[in-house]
């Protein structure tokens, strides 16, 4: 059989095999979901988060010194979102995706969006300036974090022994277009999922407000009102 009659085969038997939805509690693993028509349906919550302006970086110094400045952004982000209930399905170059699911799923994304930029802000700094190529650069760095809540069907996309979970729904799509904003705030979330995070995380002892109305955006063809953030707050 020839490689174009194997990928006609394969597109006819995605077009019209019937599938296969499980319910699960948890969020799946990619063997969790069966390839050919294997769907998980979960109420989720997904926060992008993405290392803003990293192609500049990758032109302006040696590509060791660039590695290290998103390997670090990467690793502490996905240790922050693991510790705070995310599960990480998906890495993009310099941009890391984790889902939350739960009572607590909103408010777990939000608390984990500001600890992230807690150690942005407060942590990585001085660590970006020991490295004496990105200080002559004058490169600092800044980052984007989208977050959106909603129904999602987690399917896998490709072949045997490649291939990786894809989210479809709006939640995810949504999460994504929100953390590339770059306006003055980097944490961008919509109504629907700060109305539902506790109000403790919402607002400081003192009475501040650690999100603002930022307006309404247009994301697939669809205006969305979204609230944002410039909090930091570490890690108790």
């Amino acid at each position: 059989m020839g490689i174009d009659t194997t990928i006609i085969a394969a597109l006819d038997s995605i077009l019209t095999e019937p599938w296969k939805v499980t319910n699960p509690r948890d969020v799946p693993q990619s063997e969790d979901i069966a390839l050919l028509n294997g769907a998980a349906s979960i109420e989720a919550t997904y926060l992008y988060a993405d290392l803003a302006n990293s192609s500049a970086l990758a032109q302006a110094v040696p590509p060791e010194s660039a590695a290290r400045a998103i390997r670090m952004y990467l690793n502490m982000a996905v240790r922050v979102l693991r510790h705070y209930q995310g599960e990480i399905r998906s890495f993009d170059g310099d941009r890391v995706m984790a889902i939350f699911i739960g009572d607590s799923k909103n408010s777990n994304a939000f608390r984990a969006a500001m600890a992230i930029n807690s150690y942005v802000i407060n942590v990585m700094p001085d660590r970006i300036a020991s490295l004496p190529e990105i200080g002559r650069a004058g490169w600092a760095m800044k980052h984007g974090i989208g977050i959106d809540t909603g129904p999602a069907l987690l399917v896998r996309g490709g072949v045997r022994n490649n291939n990786d979970i894809v989210s479809i729904g709006a939640a995810p799509n949504v999460a994504a277009k929100l953390a590339d904003i770059r306006d003055l705030d980097p944490i961008h979330i919509t109504k629907r999922s700060i109305e539902r995070v506790r109000q403790d995380y919402r607002q400081h002892p003192d009475g501040r407000v650690r999100h603002r109305l930022c307006g309404e955006k247009q994301i697939g063809g669809h205006r969305l009102v979204v609230h944002s953030s410039d909090w930091w707050w570490t890690i108790a």
